[in-house]
């Protein structure tokens, strides 16, 4: 009876990328059964020769003339056996699972994990380079490669990016990111189908800062606006010698007031009380049109961001400029 050279069904077959036939005394005459979706690779020497696709065929030279090269310039060569591992490899495309560290171009530390999904493009390089050049002789093994494989171009691809784009743009950077470790995945024979972060985070430092740039408000804005016009209303009550009645020198900023994403009246112009005739003057008054009295606060109010350069109240956490975080 001739040798019959199959991947033999398994329950968990669907989810198998390859299987190595654990014999490699391979006679001329054997029978390969090469299924649907399927090929067989003749690998030897750590180089990939011949490849079969689907069908049953007989191993002749004629079917294997690469290997068969090879053989006739050995020494004594004989008929049969001859020594080779026999590579299946599925040409279904097969997901797998990466998760990994990383940093933004701010340096912003990230954790991120997903899905990937691949198929076998070149199933010469694929066994040179993965299944033979990492010694990864089962599915487990192969998943394995790939998956550190990939989260190191992972890594290389999210550190040019910055935070804001990756959390709100996430779609778009996986689609980013995937084409750009696609030419890598080709190099090793494979075709990277598609890609997708289905978790990513921060630490919570960078998320209090990523909730800045993208709301302009802290997550605990509501008291911080009440803390706001609570120190403007101090401020400008010490300029008027500290002898004003309750309210005196009260900014009145309806905007202050109206929290981020919520519906506002049309916008009012910002009026502050004279301390000394009770007058509403515009906020940006330094001086009553109606007594001459001093209006501007102390330049203790404000405070001037180290990164941009942009003037900000002095309570604030974080430039709304450019995200900068004060220590």
């Amino acid at each position: 009876m001739p040798q019959v050279i199959e991947w033999p069904a398994s329950p968990n077959r669907q989810n198998e990328v390859i299987y190595r036939y654990p014999d490699e005394n391979i006679t001329w005459g054997a029978q390969v059964i090469v299924n649907e979706y399927e090929l067989a690779v003749f690998f030897r020497d750590g180089k990939a020769y011949d490849v079969l696709g689907p069908g049953r065929q007989t191993l002749t030279t004629l079917n294997l003339p690469l290997i068969t090269s090879v053989l006739t310039r050995i020494a004594g060569y004989g008929n049969t056996p001859f020594k080779a591992a026999v590579i299946f490899i599925s040409t279904k495309v097969n997901a797998g699972k990466f998760g990994t560290k990383a940093q933004t171009t701010e340096l912003a530390p990230l954790q991120v994990f997903g899905t990937f999904w691949f198929k076998v493009q070149d199933p010469s390089l694929f066994v040179t380079q993965v299944v033979g050049g990492q010694n990864a002789y089962t599915t487990e093994q192969v998943n394995e490669y790939l998956r550190g494989f990939l989260n190191e171009k992972v890594i290389d691809e999210l550190s040019r990016y910055d935070l804001v784009t990756v959390f709100t743009r996430l779609d778009q950077t996986s689609i980013d990111t995937k084409n750009g470790i696609l030419e890598s995945f080709r190099r090793i024979g494979l075709d990277l189908t598609d890609l997708r972060f289905e978790g990513i985070d921060t630490t919570p430092e960078y998320r209090e800062r990523l909730f800045w740039l993208k709301t302009g408000q802290t997550s605990s804005d509501t008291v911080l606006r009440m803390e706001t016009v609570r120190r403007s209303a101090e401020e400008l009550g010490k300029s008027s010698g500290g002898g004003a009645a309750l309210g005196t020198g009260m900014v009145l900023i309806p905007q202050i007031m109206t929290p981020t994403g919520t519906a506002a009246p049309a916008p009012v112009a910002a009026l502050v009380i004279c301390p000394k005739c009770g007058a509403h003057v515009p906020a940006t008054s330094k001086f009553c049109p109606e007594c001459g009295t001093t209006l501007a606060p102390p330049d203790e109010a404000t405070k001037s961001c180290p990164k941009c350069g942009h003037t900000i109240p002095a309570t604030a956490k974080f430039c709304p400029n450019c995200g900068t975080k004060f220590e």
